[in-house]
């Protein structure tokens, strides 16, 4: 059906433009429930606008406060706030909550709606409160995290649209990393003086696209520089941006193994680099499966807590997040539970911690399995479920947040927030295998984090972009 007639069908009227102070259109936006779920503070990034909260999201939202999860803790949020409003004033009448006439308001669902709408559903609910606000003619937009409700308000010619404002454009997200053609004489300079200046880069500092025109490259804090010889493309150079200076550094791979490991990559040289620098606090490393972040920031947590004791413990944590079909209750301790979550990292540490890996007597008489649980008996590794993270401070060790692509924004700030002095945290991902069912690779809070973050002093990135598993998972990485 063509959305014109669609609206014919639901009796929607053409909206009625109305202007704040500013001059802008003034629109009412109508928040679903796994908006405020998502992100609480949701209510107030409308500015001069109107926010509608439909009754029916309250329903949910009680549904939803008990538990000591993200989703619990958002829902009891998004409740005090609207109770804090409630004291300025009635949410049925609607509260200016801003200077810009901003407000934040509670609306009924009315029992005039569509007659592909008389199922009595919540999303049903939600979806008439939009329709019969655009049906008097305000401007209005309903914004929803659920594919299906924009589908069907679409079909009632209602405009709908995703929580926008904390997506990124994962086309064109942070790499880490730009590749430059120069002059061989710049690569020469960069390892004979130990370092070279941006203002030298600049003549080169351009990508060209595929219509042939230059764009200019800004280069950030902690980004790597791939140098390659105009003339000569065997003739290449490596350096990484210090954000204190200014100033290029040559970058070289580990001269022995980082605890039984060797980069097989240019990338995983720069995925070591970050690691093991301690002046960065922050690591974030992307990578499709068998690109070897896990294995590379576990080995480089292992080496720093053993073999440099520059940290007290390694922290490795996975938001509790299945694929596929759930497997329900699981019985046992806290750590028994954690075992089918954690074999993942397991199997790292197994394979950092066989004889190959290590190469020492004492490793020959001990099995990995052994040696693993010595080192959780005696505190120095720790895995824990994301749940127990909130509300620690946690001084000087090595975290891991592994699977953080599962992680929403609000939930990855509260992790990072937890970091005391001296520790170090690395958070890897692959944002093309995404399980939460209200999350993307535009709108998963690593990406976000990337994103909101490149730059800083104490950050660094890396885009791992080659499977190094198995030549099978390199041809499926790559194919399917």
């Amino acid at each position: 059906m063509p959305q014109d007639q669609s609206k014919q069908d639901a009796g929607i009227k053409e909206p009625v433009q109305v202007t704040g102070a500013g001059g802008d259109e003034i629109k009412t936006f109508v928040l679903d429930t796994n908006v405020l779920l998502h992100n609480p503070a949701a209510l107030y990034l409308f500015k001069e606008h109107e926010v509608v909260i439909p009754f029916a999201v309250l329903e949910e939202i009680d549904k939803f406060k008990k538990g000591n999860d993200d989703v619990a803790r958002n829902a009891r949020e998004s409740i005090r706030h609207l109770d804090q409003l409630r004291s300025q004033g009635q949410l049925s009448e609607g509260v200016v909550w801003n200077d810009k006439g901003g407000k934040i308001r509670i609306e009924f669902a009315t029992d005039e709606r569509p007659k592909w709408l008389r199922d009595d559903t919540p999303d049903n609910r939600i979806i008439s409160v939009a329709w019969a606000l655009t049906k008097s003619g305000r401007r209005t937009v309903l914004v929803t995290k659920d594919i299906n409700v924009r589908i069907k308000g679409d079909a009632l010619g209602l405009h709908t649209e995703d929580f926008e404002a904390q997506k990124v454009d994962a086309d064109r997200l942070y790499s880490g990393y730009v590749t430059l053609k120069v002059p061989g004489e710049l690569i020469d300079t960069l390892y004979d003086e130990k370092q070279l200046s941006v203002d030298q880069l600049e003549p080169y500092l351009f990508s060209e696209g595929a219509d042939q025109v230059k764009s200019p490259i800004k280069l950030f804090a902690n980004e790597f520089v791939q140098l390659q010889d105009a003339m000569d493309e065997s003739h290449t150079g490596l350096a990484r941006l210090l954000g204190e200076t200014g100033h290029l550094i040559p970058i070289h791979g580990p001269r022995k193994p980082v605890f039984g490991i060797m980069p097989r990559n240019v990338q995983q040289i720069m995925a070591l680099d970050l690691l093991l620098d301690d002046d960065i606090k922050l690591v974030t490393l992307l990578g499709t499966a068998g690109t070897g972040k896990t294995l590379l920031t576990i080995a480089a947590g292992m080496a720093k807590m053993m073999n440099e004791q520059r940290y007290d413990k390694l922290l490795v944590a996975r938001p509790i997040m299945p694929i596929g079909r759930d497997i329900g209750y699981l019985p046992g301790t806290k750590d028994e539970k954690l075992e089918a979550w954690m074999q993942p990292i397991f199997d790292n540490l197994t394979y950092l911690l066989s004889t190959r890996g290590v190469g020492s007597q004492q490793a020959e008489s001990r099995s990995p399995e052994h040696r693993i649980n010595s080192l959780m008996q005696t505190g120095q590794l720790v895995l824990e479920p994301l749940t127990y993270i909130r509300g620690r401070s946690i001084p000087h060790q090595f975290i891991i947040v592994d699977e953080a692509q599962n992680l929403t924004p609000h939930e990855v700030k509260t992790i990072v927030s937890r970091v005391g002095e001296g520790t170090k945290i690395v958070l890897t991902g692959d944002i093309m295998q995404i399980d939460n069912p209200y999350l993307d690779s535009s709108s998963n809070g690593l990406s976000y984090m990337v994103e909101r973050l490149k730059g800083q002093r104490l950050v660094g990135h890396c885009t791992l972009a080659r499977s190094e598993r198995s030549e099978l998972a390199s041809l499926a990485a790559d194919r399917l």
